[in-house]
């Protein structure tokens, strides 16, 4: 069996980076409204900022990887959450 490529490892980590950040901006979005709530809309706003920036990168990596060939079928990441 022959290795990877660099690109085809980087087929497969793309995915990964996207689905982790998505799963910080959820977190984020919650937390933008706890600052809210707690009278801190200066924090609220730079939150949703970070989160803007988040949603531009994500779009960035997603057509990295379409530009690539898209997801590897069949492969399956283990990864851990903070």
């Amino acid at each position: 069996m022959r290795e990877k490529t660099e690109l085809e490892k980087l087929r497969i980590l793309l995915p990964h980076w996207i689905e982790h950040s998505h799963s910080h901006q959820e977190e984020f979005k919650k937390w933008a409204a706890v600052a809210k709530d707690e009278g801190k809309a200066d924090v609220s706003d730079l939150i949703e900022k970070a989160i803007a920036a988040m949603t531009e990168a994500n779009s960035a990596l997603e057509k990295s990887l379409d530009s690539l060939g898209g997801k590897v079928e069949g492969h399956h990441h283990h990864h851990h959450h903070h």
